[in-house]
């Protein structure tokens, strides 16, 4: 058993497949990570950055290390990759790519100041490597799939992804995670992107996880000259959710788009911090995020732009929009600019609101029932972000099953 400790969890259950996991160089990043989360903790509400999300109750729980199976790759079916396209376990690339797993692996996203990245690190195991060569086009989307099996106690797992997508090359993920529903357990991810040069990369990370789940999330981008990053980060499910996108733009010219959609009900608890870093001049980022709220549901958005003094050019705009249906429902919203150029184009808002009185009036007035108005106005109101999801059958399946959860929620219309 695992008791993860406010200062420090007992590794002694894991202790052993985690030295047999990894070479060398690896053993020094997972002890510099435990002895860094030592110190910092699990983070509190009298954190800024977590004034509005309590993780208390995910340090009272006694937690199992999930068992180990077969990793995901090992589970699929990935077809014909093209040619040099590795998508394989880590454990495996620790064999077969060992140099560029010790170039990218664990570099990016930093554990200095984030305690469950140095958590996940500490216990960093095994997960997901995707390499795609330079100039290579996956036509294909690639999925990678997390699944959380009940085994009667609350158990913890540290999945790990890293994606190298080379100069010129192009592809489209999905990371999703999910679980039984009713199941107690605690997934804390991270995943680290690195684009080389004019790398073009479509992102998105599905969590649909049990409602009485803990979820943490950590994306954590390195973009090169005129690469293109896209994310879509969609968050269905989770009692107690925490993502977080931070993206460098380390290189002239690249470009990103963060798209995010949420929606709680009942208590969940949804929080999305995210960051874009303009480091290089004539970079462009588009942000928007969208929550729907019902319940005693509760949303945090907290978004960061920074432009540094050499990124002048910078053309950046963040946009956050909650819709609550119910008056228990609350969010906090924090979008916030920070610039140290002064030649650059910023903007940035925040909306919260309830179903548009004008148009729901438009619709009562064509014979359309108030439920049923206000159910429609809702999808369409989520179907903006949903549109913007480059895998048509993803669009399908979650424009349905949002749609069938507002439609429960409203008991059918009226």
């Amino acid at each position: 058993m695992v008791g993860l400790d406010r200062k420090r969890p007992e590794s002694a259950a894991l202790e052993p497949r985690i030295r047999a996991a990894g070479p060398p160089w690896l053993d020094r990043i997972r002890a510099d990570a435990l002895d860094r989360f030592a110190g910092l903790g699990f983070p509190t509400t009298h954190d800024e950055e977590w004034k509005y999300t309590n993780v208390a109750p995910i340090t009272r729980l006694a937690l199992d290390p999930a068992l180990r199976v077969p990793a995901a790759v090992e589970l699929s079916a990935p077809g014909s990759l093209p040619k040099g396209v590795r998508l394989c376990s880590l454990a495996e690339a620790f064999r077969a790519e060992p140099d560029l797993l010790e170039e990218h692996l664990a570099r990016h996203a930093g554990f200095e100041r984030h305690a469950f990245v140095a958590l996940n690190t500490a216990f960093l195991e095994d997960g997901v490597l995707l390499h795609i060569p330079d100039g290579v086009v996956v036509e294909q989307p690639l999925q990678l799939l997390f699944a959380a099996a009940a085994n009667g106690r609350p158990t913890v797992s540290h999945p790990r992804v890293l994606v190298v997508a080379g100069r010129d090359s192009q592809a489209t993920v999905i990371e999703s995670y999910r679980g039984a529903d009713g199941s107690v357990y605690f997934t804390n991810a991270v995943t680290e992107v690195v684009l080389g040069e004019g790398a073009l990369l479509d992102y998105t990370r599905l969590v649909t996880e049990s409602d009485r789940a803990f979820h943490f999330g950590a994306l954590h981008v390195r973009q090169g000259r005129s690469s293109s990053f896209t994310s879509h980060s969609v968050t269905l499910g989770g009692g107690l959710v925490r993502n977080e996108v931070g993206a460098v733009l380390a290189g002239e010219g690249a470009e990103c788009s963060l798209n995010g959609l949420y929606a709680a009900r009942g208590r969940q608890h949804i929080d999305n911090y995210t960051t874009i870093d303009h480091a290089r001049p004539h970079s462009t980022s588009h942000e928007l995020y969208k929550g729907i709220l019902d319940g005693h549901a509760q949303a945090v958005f907290h978004g960061r732009i920074i432009v540094r003094r050499e990124a002048q050019k910078t053309d950046a705009i963040q946009r956050n929009k909650n819709l609550l249906l119910s008056e228990d429902a609350v969010v906090n919203t924090k979008p916030q600019l920070e610039i140290y150029a002064d030649d650059v184009r910023c903007t940035h808002g925040a909306t919260v609101g309830q179903v548009d009185a004008d148009a729901l009036f438009y619709l009562r007035s064509r014979g359309i029932a108030q439920a049923q108005a206000r159910h429609l106005l809702t999808c369409a109101f989520a179907g903006e972000m949903i549109d913007r999801l480059k895998v048509e059958a993803l669009r399908g399946l979650l424009a349905e099953t949002l749609a069938g959860r507002l439609e429960a929620e409203r008991g059918g219309g009226g």
